[in-house]
């Protein structure tokens, strides 16, 4: 049951790093990407259209996956340690402050718009609100979604009003990072290094859903979803069939407003629809990935993508190294020269990649090496890596 248990898991999570990349890689191949201006070089139907689809399938979605797994996760652990009778908060604690400090590094050298340091953030407030039952956490993950919702709305609302004005900072913006990623490695850094504030100043506005996110992954972990599933079986089609529609059809509208009609306030307005319709896109994916892990090709897909979900740390972080050696001035400096399409075959060839490197890893070792470093930290002790072969 328990081995049953951490391939759903780790599979799960596997999949969330596809979405994760999907939408990543924008912020490194397109200065236009979340700028609120319309790309001025790629404007085909068949750019458009692909644009579109990121926009449907992944943008929004797949973070709230990974934000879900990682409350589940914590709710292992917490288990873990009452049976190992040590002090959680203590471990906690440092989890949490490693994650910080690897969310800094990493947003400041490679990747503006990382997670880590928001996620080690809240992760303190899922601490301090461990002991809650899985029905007030559920309420309180209800709240976190529909407050923020609405400000971001509010605000957007009142951003369509003075944004005229703003329409030459954004091109000014969009023209900077695209210098910064075509001039050199320096370049590069410092445009990573001045952008990165902004995504600590985001986190009053964004962190709400991850943090509702990580109440309903440790809600579901304290009832054993994932570990019992047999019991819930039952559910997963009623499940996908109550939010695809659901999911599909908001997603949809949000969409083709992002999309086709860009703008900063319009941005603002998409991302507040996107917290109250997209945990409905999430919800179904997790359902139909559940419902076919049970099938005979989906056991074997459940299989390839659980070490790539073990490793999870060190693939999101190897995702953005090399994601910036191709895009930016560390390494080839392609930003704006790979049409949509190129972008998501890029997206394919190096998930791929990481699958069978994350095969071939976890055959030798028993941890990646990001989550070696951050469960040395959290016991504050170091046990080795490398497997042991007779």
């Amino acid at each position: 049951m328990n081995q049953s248990r951490l391939h759903n898991v780790d599979a799960l999570r596997g999949f969330a790093l596809l979405g994760i990349l999907a939408v990543n890689i924008w912020s490194f191949a397109d200065p236009y990407f979340r700028s609120g201006t319309a790309h001025v070089d790629y404007t085909g139907t068949l750019d458009q259209a692909v644009r579109y689809l990121v926009a449907l399938l992944f943008d929004g979605k797949f973070y709230l996956l990974f934000s879900l797994l990682f409350g589940y996760s914590f709710s292992l652990q917490l288990d873990a340690a009452q049976r190992a009778d040590t002090s959680f908060k203590a471990r906690m604690l440092r989890r949490g402050l490693g994650l910080f400090a690897l969310g800094i590094l990493h947003g400041c050298l490679l990747f503006e718009g990382d997670i880590l340091n928001s996620y080690g953030l809240l992760s303190f407030f899922l601490l301090a609100w461990h002991g809650l039952s899985p029905q007030r956490a559920l309420r309180r993950a209800a709240w976190l979604l529909v407050l923020p919702a609405l400000l971001l709305g509010a605000m957007g609302l009142i951003a369509s009003f003075i944004e005229g004005g703003e329409r030459l900072k954004y091109s000014a913006e969009i023209a900077a990072k695209l210098a910064a990623f075509h001039g050199s490695a320096a370049a590069t850094q410092a445009h990573f290094m001045g952008a990165f504030p902004g995504n600590l100043a985001s986190l009053p506005f964004m962190g709400p859903s991850s943090l509702a996110m990580f109440l309903v992954g440790f809600a579901a972990g304290r009832e054993q979803v994932l570990a019992r599933i047999d019991s819930f079986r039952h559910l997963l089609p009623r499940v996908l069939w109550l939010c695809l529609p659901v999911g599909l059809v908001g997603e949809a509208l949000i969409a083709a407003y992002s999309t086709f009609y860009p703008s900063m306030a319009g941005g603002l307005i998409a991302v507040s629809a996107n917290m109250l319709v997209g945990p409905f896109l999430t919800a179904a994916y997790i359902a139909l990935m559940l419902m076919l892990f049970e099938t005979t090709a989906g056991a074997r897909l459940q299989a390839a993508l659980a070490p790539m979900g073990r490793l999870a740390l060190s693939n999101y972080l190897l995702q953005s190294l090399v994601l910036a050696l191709l895009f930016t001035g560390y390494g080839l400096g392609l930003c704006n020269r790979v049409p949509p399409l190129g972008v998501m075959a890029i997206v394919l060839a190096i998930f791929g990649a990481q699958m069978a490197l994350s095969a071939w890893w976890s055959r030798r070792h028993a941890y990646g090496p990001a989550e070696w470093l951050l469960r040395g930290i959290t016991n504050w002790s170091w046990t080795p890596s490398r497997l042991r072969t007779e």
